[in-house]
C-alpha cells in the first residue's frame, strides 16, 4: 500500500467521523508543514499558530477532499495560502515566490567534497553553496519555486504541477532550466578545484 493510499484511507476515516485518524494525519505532516510556513513566518511561535490554524481548516474542508491530490499536496496549499493570509492580517507584505533563499536546495555536486573535508574544501563548499543560493535568488519566481519544491521539499513532478497549476512538461521544463542557470553559476567554482 503507498503513502497516498494510506493517507487516502485515513481521510476517509476522518470523513467517516474518527478524529484519531486526523490527529495521525496532523503528527505525519506537521514539522513538514511547519517549514513551509516558516519560510513567510518567521517568528516561530506565530508560524506555529498559523500551522494551527493551517490543519484547522483542513480539518473543516476534508469533507471536500476527494483524493484527487496527495494529502500532503492538499495541506501544503492550504498552508501557504493560511501563511500569506497571516501576514495580509498582520499589515506585512507576503513574500512574491514560495521559496527562500535561505532554505534553497542543497547542490548535490557537494558530495564528491565530503570524501576530502580539508579546510579549502570546506571553504570551497561553502562557496558554491553561496552562488547556489545566489543563483536560485536571481532565478525568475516560477523557476524559484518550482526547483525548490523538487529538491527542498521533495514533491513529485505531478505534485509541484498541482501546487503551481500548470502542466508536467511545464514543471520539467521549469526545474530543467533552474538547474542548467544553477550549474552555469557554479561551474568555474567546480572547474578550478
Amino acid at each position: 500500500m503507498s503513502e497516498r493510499d494510506v493517507d487516502q484511507e485515513l481521510v476517509e476515516r476522518v470523513q467517516a467521523g474518527e478524529m484519531a485518524a486526523f490527529d495521525i494525519l496532523v503528527r505525519k505532516y506537521q514539522h513538514r508543514i511547519l517549514a513551509v510556513i516558516g519560510r513567510y513566518v518567521r517568528d516561530f511561535s506565530e508560524a506555529q499558530d498559523v500551522g494551527q490554524e493551517t490543519f484547522l481548516r483542513a480539518y473543516r474542508a476534508i469533507g471536500n477532499f476527494r483524493g484527487d491530490s496527495a494529502f500532503y499536496t492538499w495541506v501544503y496549499k492550504i498552508a501557504v495560502n493560511t501563511a500569506k493570509n497571516h501576514l495580509v492580517a498582520a499589515k506585512r507584505r507576503p513574500p512574491t515566490d514560495d521559496v527562500a533563499v535561505e532554505d534553497a536546495l542543497h547542490f548535490t555536486s557537494d558530495s564528491q567534497l565530503k570524501d576530502r573535508a580539508t579546510p579549502e574544501n570546506e571553504l570551497l563548499r561553502e562557496e558554491i553553496e553561496q552562488h547556489v543560493f545566489a543563483a536560485v535568488e536571481d532565478l525568475p519566481e516560477e523557476l524559484a519555486t518550482a526547483i525548490t519544491l523538487r529538491e527542498v521539499d521533495g514533491l513529485s513532478y505531478e505534485e509541484i504541477a498541482e501546487v503551481m497549476n500548470c502542466p508536467i512538461g511545464t514543471v520539467r521544463s521549469r526545474i530543467f532550466r533552474a538547474r542548467e542557470a544553477i550549474e552555469r553559476r557554479i561551474r568555474p567554482l567546480l572547474s578550478g578545484s
